[in-house]
């Protein structure tokens, strides 16, 4: 066989399962945009009614204040995960004992269900919960208070809950990329007697930029589409404190009916992830290539 019949056959390989993709993701999001030029409310026709949907999210306070909240929480969650996500490689890569056992406590909740673990924490979030009875017992009762019923904590309510699930995630991602860091560079840098902190500014977190690039774009990602958390914790209350972008988007496609109109604000939300994620990823690039 040809060289460039062996370099076809990998590309023919990997036809099925494009054809699978194309037929059952992108075709029916083709077809389905159509509805965000629409007024169809899940009932009648559908009449065409060109731009008016985007100009009327422009327009809506709703609609930019989920904007914003959203913005909001994935700027805070991607920073703080990864910075935790990454102590927590660092302290359970090698020398700990029961690494393997904390690596898995700490990696259980990525795999249970976001709804789940938000109804478990709204349990603790209750005034009569189990966060406002520990503080009563360390004698801090004045700090007690409804967590997810006030606008001012609703919102960083819901961080906490995102940022206890998802930090196993990055540490798993940042100790993939400590177990490629070999032991002669390790050993290298201590015997030049650099300490700790330059080891790992100069050693450690460059040979980590690949990992951070994977972690910073999955949780950049995980945050502009949070859904499950505002559902269960908060309803997007109270008020509108609380609401995102996805659930503006199921409050306007499924409890008010405006189809289109929902339809028109997951268009501009998939461009938002596509444009910042891959902008992210771009700088992350660079960055790595300068490391």
């Amino acid at each position: 066989m040809t060289r460039a019949g062996q370099r076809r056959i990998p590309w023919l390989l990997v036809v099925p399962a494009l054809a699978f993709v194309f037929a059952f993701h992108f075709i029916p999001i083709g077809f389905g945009s159509y509805y965000a030029f629409t007024d169809w409310n899940l009932l009648g026709h559908a009449h065409w009614i060109g731009l008016r949907n985007f100009r009327d999210i422009l327009h809506d306070p709703t609609a930019r204040a989920a904007l914003w909240h959203t913005l909001q929480l994935t700027f805070c969650f991607v920073i703080i995960v990864n910075v935790l996500g990454l102590a927590l490689a660092l302290a359970l890569d090698r020398t700990l004992k029961t690494r393997h056992f904390l690596r898995l406590v700490f990696f259980a909740p990525v795999v249970i269900s976001p709804i789940a673990i938000a109804y478990v924490w709204q349990e603790i979030f209750y005034y009569q919960g189990a966060l406002n009875r520990i503080l009563d017992d360390i004698g801090l009762g004045s700090l007690k208070q409804v967590w997810t019923g006030d606008p001012s904590t609703a919102i960083w309510s819901i961080l906490a809950v995102m940022v206890w699930q998802y930090t196993g995630l990055a540490m798993v991602l940042y100790l993939a990329g400590l177990q490629g860091i070999s032991d002669d560079v390790r050993e290298a840098a201590l015997i030049d007697g650099a300490p700790l902190w330059l080891r790992f500014r100069r050693v450690m977190l460059p040979l980590l930029a690949p990992a951070l690039t994977v972690s910073a774009t999955l949780t950049l990602i995980t945050g502009l589409r949070v859904f499950d958390q505002v559902y269960a914790l908060t309803s997007g209350g109270p008020v509108t404190a609380t609401y995102t972008m996805v659930y503006e988007i199921y409050q306007q496609s499924f409890v008010v009916g405006r189809y289109g109109y929902g339809t028109a604000f997951s268009l501009l939300l998939a461009a938002l992830i596509c444009f910042v994620a891959l902008t992210q990823l771009a700088l992350l690039r660079r960055n790595e290539a300068r490391l």
